[in-house]
Protein backbone atom coordinates (compact mmCIF):
# COMPACT_ATOMS: atom_id res chain seq x y z
CA UNK A 1 0.00 0.00 0.00
CA UNK A 2 0.90 3.80 -0.84
CA UNK A 3 -0.53 7.06 1.05
CA UNK A 4 0.27 9.96 1.23
CA UNK A 5 -0.30 13.75 0.32
CA UNK A 6 -2.54 14.82 -3.21
CA UNK A 7 0.39 15.57 -4.25
CA UNK A 8 1.29 12.01 -4.80
CA UNK A 9 -1.07 10.28 -6.81
CA UNK A 10 1.67 10.62 -10.53
CA UNK A 11 4.59 9.76 -8.43
CA UNK A 12 2.18 6.65 -7.30
CA UNK A 13 0.92 6.19 -10.43
CA UNK A 14 4.63 5.30 -11.93
CA UNK A 15 6.00 3.44 -8.57
CA UNK A 16 3.21 1.24 -7.44
CA UNK A 17 3.92 -1.52 -9.48
CA UNK A 18 7.15 -1.62 -8.21
CA UNK A 19 6.27 -1.68 -4.74
CA UNK A 20 3.83 -4.50 -5.85
CA UNK A 21 6.24 -6.71 -7.02
CA UNK A 22 8.15 -7.34 -4.27
CA UNK A 23 9.72 -3.60 -4.20
CA UNK A 24 11.93 -2.08 -0.86
CA UNK A 25 9.29 0.59 0.47
CA UNK A 26 11.09 3.03 1.32
CA UNK A 27 13.17 2.81 -2.22
CA UNK A 28 9.38 3.92 -3.73
CA UNK A 29 8.25 6.35 -1.27
CA UNK A 30 11.26 8.05 -2.26
CA UNK A 31 11.21 7.62 -5.56
CA UNK A 32 7.37 8.77 -5.44
CA UNK A 33 8.36 12.25 -3.75
CA UNK A 34 11.04 12.36 -6.31
CA UNK A 35 8.44 13.04 -8.95
CA UNK A 36 7.34 16.48 -7.53
CA UNK A 37 10.57 17.04 -6.61
CA UNK A 38 11.66 17.58 -10.21
CA UNK A 39 8.71 19.18 -11.36
CA UNK A 40 9.00 22.76 -11.80
CA UNK A 41 5.24 22.96 -12.28
CA UNK A 42 5.13 21.93 -8.31
CA UNK A 43 5.99 25.12 -6.22
CA UNK A 44 5.52 23.13 -3.19
CA UNK A 45 8.80 21.13 -3.05
CA UNK A 46 12.41 20.90 -5.50
CA UNK A 47 12.79 22.69 -8.19
CA UNK A 48 10.64 25.76 -8.52
CA UNK A 49 9.90 25.89 -5.01
CA UNK A 50 8.59 28.97 -3.77
CA UNK A 51 11.82 30.67 -1.67
CA UNK A 52 11.91 32.38 1.44
CA UNK A 53 11.70 36.15 2.12
CA UNK A 54 15.48 36.54 0.53
CA UNK A 55 14.17 35.03 -2.84
CA UNK A 56 16.48 31.76 -2.14
CA UNK A 57 14.60 28.33 -2.27
CA UNK A 58 15.56 26.05 1.00
CA UNK A 59 14.63 22.81 0.85
CA UNK A 60 13.54 20.25 3.83
CA UNK A 61 13.15 16.50 3.88
CA UNK A 62 13.26 13.13 5.91
CA UNK A 63 12.58 9.63 5.76
CA UNK A 64 12.24 6.40 7.96
CA UNK A 65 12.89 3.13 7.66
CA UNK A 66 10.67 0.77 9.58
CA UNK A 67 12.87 -2.80 10.24
CA UNK A 68 16.05 -0.79 11.03
CA UNK A 69 14.22 2.34 12.80
CA UNK A 70 16.53 3.84 11.37
CA UNK A 71 15.98 8.06 10.02
CA UNK A 72 17.46 10.90 7.87
CA UNK A 73 16.51 14.09 7.03
CA UNK A 74 18.15 17.48 5.79
CA UNK A 75 17.44 21.04 6.59
CA UNK A 76 17.34 24.57 5.01
CA UNK A 77 19.35 22.49 2.08
CA UNK A 78 20.22 25.11 -1.27
CA UNK A 79 21.19 23.64 -4.86
CA UNK A 80 20.54 20.58 -4.52
CA UNK A 81 17.11 18.80 -6.57
CA UNK A 82 16.78 15.93 -4.63
CA UNK A 83 16.58 16.41 -0.53
CA UNK A 84 14.85 13.64 -0.33
CA UNK A 85 17.45 11.58 -1.70
CA UNK A 86 19.88 13.16 0.38
CA UNK A 87 17.83 12.05 3.23
CA UNK A 88 18.20 8.48 2.85
CA UNK A 89 21.75 8.69 2.34
CA UNK A 90 22.06 10.75 5.62
CA UNK A 91 19.91 7.23 6.94
CA UNK A 92 22.04 4.99 5.06
CA UNK A 93 25.82 6.34 5.67
CA UNK A 94 26.19 7.91 8.51
CA UNK A 95 25.00 7.56 12.45
CA UNK A 96 23.34 11.42 12.02
CA UNK A 97 19.58 11.43 11.61
CA UNK A 98 19.75 15.46 10.72
CA UNK A 99 22.11 17.93 8.57
CA UNK A 100 21.63 21.20 8.19
CA UNK A 101 22.52 24.20 5.60
CA UNK A 102 25.85 24.47 4.50
CA UNK A 103 27.01 21.23 6.01
CA UNK A 104 24.18 19.03 3.98
CA UNK A 105 24.56 20.81 0.91
CA UNK A 106 28.70 19.55 1.00
CA UNK A 107 26.89 16.24 2.32
CA UNK A 108 25.55 16.35 -0.46
CA UNK A 109 28.00 17.41 -3.51
CA UNK A 110 30.40 14.63 -1.77
CA UNK A 111 28.26 11.54 -2.61
CA UNK A 112 28.02 13.36 -5.93
CA UNK A 113 24.86 15.49 -6.13
CA UNK A 114 24.94 18.18 -8.80
CA UNK A 115 24.82 21.92 -8.19
CA UNK A 116 20.85 23.11 -9.34
CA UNK A 117 19.34 25.96 -9.68
CA UNK A 118 16.16 26.05 -8.17
CA UNK A 119 14.67 29.48 -8.91
CA UNK A 120 12.53 29.45 -11.97
CA UNK A 121 11.33 32.02 -13.44
CA UNK A 122 7.51 31.88 -12.30
CA UNK A 123 8.87 31.03 -8.88
CA UNK A 124 11.01 34.53 -9.15
CA UNK A 125 7.84 36.41 -10.14
CA UNK A 126 5.88 35.01 -7.43
CA UNK A 127 8.37 36.25 -5.00
CA UNK A 128 9.09 39.43 -6.94
CA UNK A 129 5.28 40.03 -6.62
CA UNK A 130 5.03 39.37 -2.91
CA UNK A 131 7.53 41.57 -2.64
CA UNK A 132 5.85 44.44 -4.08
CA UNK A 133 2.95 44.05 -2.50
CA UNK A 134 4.13 43.20 1.22
CA UNK A 135 3.88 46.82 2.73
CA UNK A 136 3.05 50.06 1.68
CA UNK A 137 5.82 52.07 3.58
CA UNK A 138 8.60 50.17 1.50
CA UNK A 139 10.14 51.76 -1.48
CA UNK A 140 9.02 48.48 -3.68
CA UNK A 141 6.34 49.46 -6.43
CA UNK A 142 3.97 47.10 -7.36
CA UNK A 143 2.72 46.47 -11.65
CA UNK A 144 0.35 49.17 -12.24
CA UNK A 145 0.01 48.25 -15.72
CA UNK A 146 -3.35 46.48 -15.37
CA UNK A 147 -2.16 43.02 -15.08
CA UNK A 148 -0.32 41.16 -12.48
CA UNK A 149 3.54 39.98 -12.74
CA UNK A 150 3.12 36.09 -11.89
CA UNK A 151 0.50 33.43 -11.51
CA UNK A 152 0.61 33.52 -7.75
CA UNK A 153 -2.56 31.59 -6.93
CA UNK A 154 -3.53 32.08 -3.66
CA UNK A 155 -1.49 34.95 -3.28
CA UNK A 156 -3.14 36.83 -6.22
CA UNK A 157 -5.21 38.07 -3.12
CA UNK A 158 -2.71 40.11 -1.58
CA UNK A 159 -3.81 42.93 -3.89
CA UNK A 160 -6.94 42.87 -5.55
CA UNK A 161 -6.11 45.69 -8.32
CA UNK A 162 -3.23 48.47 -8.35
CA UNK A 163 -5.09 51.00 -6.62
CA UNK A 164 -6.45 48.85 -3.73
CA UNK A 165 -5.78 48.42 -0.22
CA UNK A 166 -4.43 44.42 0.06
CA UNK A 167 -6.43 42.20 1.29
CA UNK A 168 -5.97 39.35 3.93
CA UNK A 169 -4.40 36.01 2.22
CA UNK A 170 -2.90 32.82 3.16
CA UNK A 171 0.83 32.44 1.94
CA UNK A 172 0.59 29.31 -0.33
CA UNK A 173 2.02 26.00 1.65
CA UNK A 174 2.97 22.68 0.06
CA UNK A 175 4.48 19.39 1.33
CA UNK A 176 4.85 15.56 -0.58
CA UNK A 177 4.40 13.12 2.20
CA UNK A 178 4.54 9.20 1.49
CA UNK A 179 4.32 5.91 3.87
CA UNK A 180 5.21 2.70 2.31
CA UNK A 181 3.61 -0.92 3.10
CA UNK A 182 5.24 -3.75 1.50
CA UNK A 183 4.04 -7.43 0.75
CA UNK A 184 6.34 -8.38 3.22
CA UNK A 185 4.80 -6.09 5.83
CA UNK A 186 7.86 -3.78 5.65
CA UNK A 187 6.89 0.01 6.35
CA UNK A 188 8.41 3.36 5.38
CA UNK A 189 7.66 6.91 4.76
CA UNK A 190 9.18 9.93 3.33
CA UNK A 191 8.13 13.67 3.33
CA UNK A 192 9.89 16.77 1.45
CA UNK A 193 9.26 20.07 1.10
CA UNK A 194 10.26 23.65 0.41
CA UNK A 195 8.40 25.03 3.55
CA UNK A 196 6.41 27.97 3.91
CA UNK A 197 6.66 30.76 0.83
CA UNK A 198 8.54 33.75 1.74
CA UNK A 199 9.51 32.23 4.94
CA UNK A 200 12.40 33.50 7.18
CA UNK A 201 15.58 32.19 5.73
CA UNK A 202 16.38 29.37 8.01
CA UNK A 203 13.24 28.52 8.76
CA UNK A 204 12.89 24.59 9.38
CA UNK A 205 8.94 23.25 9.22
CA UNK A 206 8.00 19.97 10.88
CA UNK A 207 9.04 17.80 7.41
CA UNK A 208 11.94 17.38 8.46
CA UNK A 209 11.93 16.70 12.14
CA UNK A 210 11.62 12.79 13.20
CA UNK A 211 8.48 12.74 14.93
CA UNK A 212 6.52 15.86 13.59
CA UNK A 213 6.12 15.77 9.49
CA UNK A 214 6.23 12.06 9.78
CA UNK A 215 7.29 8.88 11.48
CA UNK A 216 6.63 5.13 11.43
CA UNK A 217 7.39 2.20 13.94
CA UNK A 218 7.79 -1.35 12.13
CA UNK A 219 5.47 -2.59 15.06
CA UNK A 220 2.56 -0.65 14.55
CA UNK A 221 2.60 1.93 11.25
CA UNK A 222 3.66 5.36 10.04
CA UNK A 223 2.19 8.41 10.04
CA UNK A 224 3.08 12.09 8.13
CA UNK A 225 1.84 15.40 8.12
CA UNK A 226 1.30 18.25 5.15
CA UNK A 227 0.30 22.00 6.69
CA UNK A 228 0.96 24.41 9.07
CA UNK A 229 4.27 23.04 10.41
CA UNK A 230 4.97 24.71 13.69
CA UNK A 231 1.34 23.34 14.49
CA UNK A 232 2.41 19.08 13.84
CA UNK A 233 5.87 19.95 15.85
CA UNK A 234 4.13 21.24 18.75
CA UNK A 235 2.19 18.20 18.57
CA UNK A 236 4.47 16.16 17.80
CA UNK A 237 1.93 14.79 15.22
CA UNK A 238 2.82 11.82 13.44
CA UNK A 239 4.65 10.13 16.55
CA UNK A 240 1.33 10.99 18.56
CA UNK A 241 -0.70 9.02 15.97
CA UNK A 242 1.74 5.82 15.72
CA UNK A 243 1.87 5.84 19.57
CA UNK A 244 -2.23 5.69 19.21
CA UNK A 245 -1.70 3.00 16.50
CA UNK A 246 0.25 1.09 19.10
CA UNK A 247 -2.34 0.98 21.92
CA UNK A 248 -5.03 -0.10 19.50
CA UNK A 249 -6.64 3.03 17.67
CA UNK A 250 -7.68 2.40 14.33
CA UNK A 251 -6.17 5.06 11.27
CA UNK A 252 -9.25 7.40 11.35
CA UNK A 253 -9.77 7.73 15.57
CA UNK A 254 -5.92 8.03 15.64
CA UNK A 255 -5.62 10.66 13.22
CA UNK A 256 -8.58 12.78 14.70
CA UNK A 257 -7.42 12.69 17.98
CA UNK A 258 -3.91 14.27 16.61
CA UNK A 259 -5.89 16.79 15.02
CA UNK A 260 -8.09 17.26 18.29
CA UNK A 261 -4.82 18.31 19.94
CA UNK A 262 -3.26 20.63 17.94
CA UNK A 263 -6.78 22.40 18.14
CA UNK A 264 -6.75 22.54 21.80
CA UNK A 265 -2.91 23.31 21.52
CA UNK A 266 -3.95 26.59 19.02
CA UNK A 267 -6.68 27.59 21.34
CA UNK A 268 -4.52 27.90 23.74
CA UNK A 269 -1.66 29.66 22.24
CA UNK A 270 -3.74 32.06 20.71
CA UNK A 271 -3.89 33.84 23.92
CA UNK A 272 -0.47 35.11 22.40
CA UNK A 273 -1.49 34.70 18.75
CA UNK A 274 -5.16 35.58 18.72
CA UNK A 275 -4.27 34.92 14.38
CA UNK A 276 -4.18 31.30 15.07
CA UNK A 277 -8.16 30.80 15.72
CA UNK A 278 -11.17 32.04 14.13
CA UNK A 279 -14.27 33.26 15.62
CA UNK A 280 -15.74 30.25 15.82
CA UNK A 281 -12.99 28.75 17.65
CA UNK A 282 -11.43 26.72 14.93
CA UNK A 283 -8.15 26.66 13.81
CA UNK A 284 -7.28 29.38 10.99
CA UNK A 285 -5.00 27.40 9.44
CA UNK A 286 -4.87 24.13 7.94
CA UNK A 287 -3.13 20.69 8.49
CA UNK A 288 -3.80 17.13 7.53
CA UNK A 289 -2.33 13.72 8.60
CA UNK A 290 -2.20 10.25 6.80
CA UNK A 291 -1.77 7.30 8.73
CA UNK A 292 -1.38 4.05 7.69
CA UNK A 293 -1.16 0.79 10.16
CA UNK A 294 0.55 -2.70 9.17
CA UNK A 295 -2.84 -4.11 8.49
CA UNK A 296 -3.00 -1.75 5.38
CA UNK A 297 -5.67 -0.23 6.98
CA UNK A 298 -5.61 4.09 6.54
CA UNK A 299 -7.11 7.39 6.74
CA UNK A 300 -6.21 10.66 5.83
CA UNK A 301 -7.81 13.98 8.24
CA UNK A 302 -7.71 17.00 8.12
CA UNK A 303 -8.76 20.13 9.61
CA UNK A 304 -10.33 21.83 6.18
CA UNK A 305 -10.87 18.69 3.95
CA UNK A 306 -9.76 18.38 0.67
CA UNK A 307 -8.05 15.02 -1.21
CA UNK A 308 -5.44 12.83 -0.63
CA UNK A 309 -3.44 9.98 -2.66
CA UNK A 310 -3.95 6.09 -2.10
CA UNK A 311 -2.73 3.20 -3.70
CA UNK A 312 -3.62 -0.46 -3.19
CA UNK A 313 -4.17 -3.97 -5.19
CA UNK A 314 -7.84 -3.43 -5.56
CA UNK A 315 -8.36 -0.01 -6.80
CA UNK A 316 -4.91 0.95 -7.76
CA UNK A 317 -3.79 5.12 -7.36
CA UNK A 318 -6.28 7.67 -6.44
CA UNK A 319 -7.22 10.33 -4.45
CA UNK A 320 -10.01 9.98 -1.95
CA UNK A 321 -11.94 12.43 0.34
CA UNK A 322 -9.65 13.47 3.53
CA UNK A 323 -11.92 12.86 6.58
CA UNK A 324 -12.48 15.98 8.72
CA UNK A 325 -12.27 16.39 12.38
CA UNK A 326 -15.28 15.16 13.34
CA UNK A 327 -17.55 12.92 11.50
Amino acid sequence: MLIGSATALDGMQRFYAELAAGGDPLDVAVDVCKVQEADPEDQSVGLGGLPNEDGVVQLDAACMYGPTHKSGAVACIENILHPSEVAKLVMKRTDHCLLVGKGAYEFARAHGFPHVELLTEASRKAWLEWKENLSKEDDWLAARDGHRTANLGPVRSIVADSDASPTPWKRPTGTIHVSALSSRGEIACCTTTSGLAFKIPGRVGDSPIIGAGLYCDQECGSAGATGRGEASILANGSFAIVELLRQGATPLDAGREALRRVVRQAQRLSKWQPELVRADGRPSFNLQFYVLDLAGRFAGVSLEGGKFAVADPERGARHEELALLEA
